[in-house]
């Protein structure tokens, strides 16, 4: 490697620190970011249902390596967070407490704003995975001003024909014994989120009933009021929405929300976690090349 590549390398090496605040609701919602010295943007990571920001590591520092610096919090009823909500009692993981699923949206929004705050020069992009990309969804017809460039993983059309509530793992079952298969063609994936304490695999009816799971459906606005890029990435073996529910929403975005950015890209044979994915070094440079093209200038 170069001496100039090498230099620039170590420079992105990020700080890895934990922290907390306290959202709008009262919620004590725990976060990590890892900082890089003088960022080209800021980067904020929404997980997804039965898991935790903790699992995002890898996918933090590829985009730390290119410049950015990452904030993923832990949502209501999830990780660190729902465990203090809870008085650590891992039964109760997934239980969103006060609110309900409006205010676990509305705290993406407190965390943007916070963000804003704390980087007032920056850029700041949103990455949605899987329920995280449907609170995106949620909270981005609330609050478009809060970010520059969205991102969803693993989403899906928020319409009960547009997401599979059933076995997620059915056409993958045969593939072993975890019951998580359907998450990556990597088996240690499934392992290790059988194994991680943190995560769980009921479904989301059960761990939210009924009036907040009908709070997950809906449709982009008409009336954004601005026009933000989006980006759109999903495996074509993804069991939650995958490929025609996620063209619906990118035609959503696109007819009813005026966006004129909107790119829709489809890994083949990929499952739901593309960012866990074999093929995620492919993946992760996808996203920073898409990233860079809308919110950063080159480094230096």
């Amino acid at each position: 490697m170069p001496a100039a590549q090498e230099r620039y390398r170590r420079c992105m090496t990020p700080q890895r620190s934990e922290h907390t605040f306290t959202d709008s609701s009262g919620i004590h919602v725990h976060y990590t970011s890892w900082r890089v010295p003088e960022p080209r943007g800021v980067v904020q990571v929404a997980h997804g249902l039965g898991e935790h920001s903790g699992r995002y590591e890898e996918l933090a520092l590829a985009l730390a390596e290119a410049g950015y610096t990452v904030y993923a919090d832990d949502h209501h009823g999830h990780g660190r967070t729902g465990l203090e909500q809870h008085g650590g009692d891992h039964a109760k993981l997934g239980r969103l407490g006060p609110g309900g699923m409006h205010a676990a949206a509305q705290s993406l929004a407190d965390l943007a704003e916070l963000l804003r705050r704390e980087h007032p020069d920056l850029p700041l992009a949103l990455i949605g995975h899987s329920w995280g990309s449907l609170l995106a969804q949620i909270t981005l017809n609330r609050h478009p001003e809060l970010w520059d460039a969205v991102v969803l993983s693993g989403s899906a059309h928020r319409s009960i024909t547009g997401m599979n509530g059933g076995d997620l793992n059915k056409q993958h079952h045969h593939l072993g014994k975890t019951g998580y298969e359907w998450l990556s063609r990597d088996p240690k994936v499934a392992e290790r989120f059988a194994a991680d304490p943190l995560c769980f695999g009921t479904r989301a009816a059960k761990v939210w009933g009924a009036v907040n799971t009908v709070r997950v459906l809906g449709r982009p606005s008409k009336r954004l009021g601005r026009d933000i890029p989006l980006y759109l990435m999903v495996g074509d073996d993804d069991s939650f929405g995958g490929v025609l529910s996620v063209e619906r929403l990118a035609r959503d975005y696109t007819v009813r929300s005026g966006l004129t950015d909107v790119s829709l890209q489809i890994y083949p044979g990929a499952r739901h976690e593309i960012f866990n994915e074999t093929n995620r070094r492919e993946v992760f440079a996808d996203l920073v090349a898409w990233l860079d093209q809308r919110l950063a200038p080159a480094p230096r």
